[in-house]
C-alpha cells in the first residue's frame, strides 16, 4: 500500500473522529443542561425557550453527524474507491478537447456532491426548521434557489476553472502564483458585485423608509465616520424566521442589510446597538485582516499544490490513475480539509477575538444594555443554545458563547 494512502487514511480517521467526538460532547452537554436556564439568563429567558433551543441544537447535531458520515464515505469512494478516475476516464471517451473533458469531469463531481447534499438540506428546511417554527420556505422556492445556485456555479465557476487550468498548462513552474492572483482578484470582484448583482437573485432588498429608525442609524454612521450606499431591508421572512443583519460589498459599493425578521423583533435602540457591533468589524479593520489571512492561506495552498502536483505518490496514494492538472486540483480541494482540522480552533479563536472587539466598539457608540437585550432576544428567537460544550465551541463557534459574550459586554460597561 502506498505510504501516502496510509497517511491519508490516518488523517481521515483523526479528522472525522474529532468531528464526531466533538458533536457527541455538544449533544451530551446541551442535554445535561436542558432542565435549567443558566443563572445569567434566568430573568431573561424562559425555561420553555431554553429547552426549545436545546432540542433544536441536538436535532441539528444528529443530522450533521449523518451528513458528515455520508461525506466521509463519499470522499473514500471518489478517491481510493476510484470514483474520480472513473469520471475522468468516462469523459475522455467522448470527442472533446482535453480542456473541455477536464471541465466536464470536474463539473460532474461537483454536481454529484450537490445532489447528495440536497436531501440533507430538504430535511433541515422542511422537517427540523419547520418543527421549530422557523421554516417559511416552499418546495418551489427551494428548487428555484438550488437552480440559481447551480447556474451561478457553472456560469461563473467553470470559466474561472478553465482560466486556472490554462495557467497551469501554459505558465510554467510558477503557475500557482498566477492562479492565486486570479482567485484573489475574482474574490474581490465578487465581493464588490455581490450586493447589487448576486444577492438580488435570491432576495428582495427594499431601501429603509424614512423615519426615526433611519435617522438613528444615519446618526450612528456619522458618529462612526462610516459611508455606505444605502440601508436596506431584506425579505428574510420569505424563507426563514431567523433574524440577522450584515454589511456587504467593498469600497464604494457597501450596503447595510437588515432582515425584516430582525427589524420586527428588536426595538430601535437594540437595532442601533447591533449595527454598531457590525460597524466595529469595519472600524477595527477585521475585514481587511480576514482578507489578508485568507490571501496568505490561499497562497500557501497553491504553493503546496504546485509542489505535490508533480509527485506521482499524490495521485497514486489517493487512488487516481489520471495524472492531470484538473484531477490534481479537484483532489487537493476535496482532500486538504482532512489535513487542516487543526486549523479550525485557531481560526475560531481569532474570529471570537474580533467579536469581542466589535462588542467593545458597540458599547462605546451605542447602549451596552441594549446590545445585551438585543442579543438575548436573538438567542431566544433563533433558538441558539445558551449552554454549548466549551471544547465544541472552541472548535466551531465564530462567536463567543452567550454567557461569556454578555459578561464581557457588562464588564466593558462597568469600566467605561
Amino acid at each position: 500500500m502506498n505510504i501516502f494512502t496510509i497517511i491519508f487514511l490516518f488523517a481521515l480517521i483523526i479528522s472525522y473522529g474529532i468531528q464526531f467526538w466533538l458533536s457527541a460532547r455538544q449533544k451530551s452537554y446541551v442535554l445535561q443542561h436542558r432542565e435549567q436556564v443558566p443563572p445569567a439568563f434566568s430573568d431573561r429567558v424562559t425555561l420553555a425557550a431554553h429547552q426549545k433551543a436545546a432540542d433544536y441544537t441536538i436535532e441539528k447535531g444528529k443530522l450533521g453527524d449523518i451528513d458528515s458520515g455520508v461525506g466521509m464515505l463519499f470522499l473514500l469512494l471518489i478517491t481510493l474507491g476510484g470514483g474520480i478516475s472513473l469520471v475522468f476516464d468516462f469523459w475522455s471517451t467522448f470527442d472533446l478537447s482535453p480542456m473541455l473533458a477536464d471541465l466536464v469531469s470536474v463539473a460532474s463531481i461537483f454536481l454529484l456532491m450537490t445532489v447528495i447534499e440536497i436531501p440533507f438540506s430538504l430535511y433541515q428546511t422542511f422537517v427540523i426548521e419547520d418543527k421549530y417554527g422557523f421554516n417559511k420556505n416552499t418546495l418551489p422556492q427551494f428548487a428555484k434557489d438550488q437552480l440559481i445556485s447551480l447556474s451561478l456555479t457553472l456560469g461563473i465557476g467553470m470559466p474561472i476553472l478553465a482560466l486556472i487550468l490554462w495557467v497551469m498548462d501554459s505558465i510554467g513552474s510558477l503557475w500557482w502564483l498566477y492562479a492565486w492572483a486570479i482567485i484573489m482578484s475574482f474574490s474581490l470582484l465578487m465581493s464588490w458585485l455581490f450586493p447589487t448583482v448576486i444577492a438580488p437573485l435570491f432576495n428582495k432588498f427594499t431601501p429603509m423608509e424614512d423615519g426615526s429608525l433611519k435617522d438613528r442609524i444615519k446618526s450612528l454612521l456619522e458618529r462612526c465616520g462610516f459611508n455606505s450606499q444605502g440601508i436596506f431591508i431584506m425579505d428574510g421572512s420569505r424563507r426563514s424566521g431567523h433574524g440577522n443583519a450584515y454589511f456587504t460589498g467593498l469600497g464604494n459599493n457597501k450596503r447595510i442589510v437588515f432582515f425584516d425578521t430582525l427589524v420586527n423583533s428588536l426595538d430601535e435602540e437594540e437595532l442601533e446597538a447591533v449595527l454598531a457591533h457590525e460597524l466595529g468589524h469595519f472600524k477595527c479593520k477585521h475585514v481587511i485582516k480576514m482578507l489578508i489571512a485568507s490571501s496568505v492561506m490561499t497562497l500557501i495552498s497553491f504553493a503546496v499544490l504546485g509542489w505535490i502536483i508533480t509527485q506521482d505518490w499524490f495521485f497514486d496514494g489517493l487512488g487516481v490513475s489520471t495524472h492531470s492538472n484538473a484531477a490534481a486540483l479537484l483532489l487537493f480541494m476535496m482532500v486538504s480539509p482532512v489535513f487542516t482540522t487543526f486549523m479550525q480552533p485557531i481560526s475560531a479563536y481569532f474570529q471570537r477575538k474580533f467579536e469581542f472587539e466589535a462588542d467593545e466598539f458597540a458599547t462605546r457608540h451605542a447602549k451596552g444594555s441594549k446590545m445585551i437585550s438585543g442579543l438575548v432576544k436573538l438567542y431566544e428567537e433563533n433558538a441558539s443554545t445558551l449552554t454549548p460544550d466549551p471544547i465544541y465551541s472552541a472548535f466551531h463557534y465564530s462567536h463567543p458563547p452567550a454567557a461569556i459574550r454578555i459578561a464581557h459586554i457588562e464588564e466593558k460597561m462597568q469600566s467605561a
